[in-house]
């Protein structure tokens, strides 16, 4: 039997938007929040957009925040560099242990505190998030841990305890949840959304996010719709991995889809 209600924190992103079509599968009625926070992807907030029309949200907000988060991340502060990788080994072993230089102090404590309110004010009790601690990127905010203690904290504040915040992948791979993806029906919905920390579309910069995705699709042995997308419009060639070298039917129906999507 399908649960009722979920607001789903939606970035336009690989993650948020599998959690999206998850939520779809297991709610009668799915809203999405988005933040523009003036963050340098702002690609993201039109990805949002058109994953949530596919997806056939029942409601979409972007909430504007403007530049209220402050931080040395490149994300939020266009004088600092992304930082570039060869390939995933080498990106492992620089990142390490450390933070990654994309984190942004807060970030995340805002945007569950406002997707709360929105979610509270159209009574709906289970919030959605595609935090990921396997992420290689060590974000403290993207924890189970951290998890847990902001939904204590938001019931305390709330005077309830019914208020749920859910994390789908939590402990998923990024295979894992490409996986999921599949099996969700949303598969060919990828190829709208967007990744890349340098704003741009197709995602041929070699920075953190662009670099664990396609180590991603490589590991599920599937093809990035995206990178198909964009490859549809001559924009870039296909990479040589051994996961674009799919079947004939696979493509057609994959091209299909994608397609179809164009118009959402």
């Amino acid at each position: 039997m399908l649960k009722q209600k979920a607001m789903v924190i939606l970035s336009g992103g690989q993650d948020s938007t599998t959690c999206l079509f998850l939520a779809k599968q297991n709610y009668k009625e799915v809203h999405a929040v988005t933040f523009d926070y003036n963050q340098r992807h702002s690609l993201e907030i039109e990805a949002a957009r058109k994953v949530a029309r596919i997806a056939g949200c029942a409601s979409h907000e972007v909430v504007e925040l403007g530049p209220i988060l402050k931080g040395r991340s490149p994300l939020t502060d266009s004088s600092q560099l992304l930082e570039q990788y060869d390939d995933y080994e080498t990106m492992d072993k620089i990142i390490g242990n450390r933070v990654e230089l994309t984190f942004v102090p807060m970030r995340n404590t805002l945007f569950f505190t406002v997707a709360a309110n929105r979610a509270i004010v159209a009574d709906c009790f289970t919030l959605v998030t595609g935090i990921c601690q396997a992420d290689n990127a060590n974000y403290p905010d993207c924890t189970d841990d951290f998890r847990l203690s902001y939904e204590q904290m938001a019931n305390e504040s709330l005077g309830i305890a019914h208020l749920h915040l859910i994390a789908p992948l939590i402990d998923s791979t990024k295979a894992d949840s490409i996986r999921m993806m599949r099996e969700a029906g949303g598969y060919a919905a990828l190829a709208y959304t967007h990744t890349s920390y340098d704003g741009k579309y197709p995602p041929t910069d070699m920075n953190h996010a662009n670099v664990l995705r396609a180590k991603g699709f490589e590991e599920a042995e599937l093809p990035d719709p995206l990178v198909i997308r964009a490859w549809m419009d001559g924009l870039m060639q296909l990479p040589g991995t051994d996961n674009y070298l799919q079947n004939e039917d696979f493509y057609s129906q994959l091209i299909y889809e994608i397609k179809e999507m164009r118009h959402a």
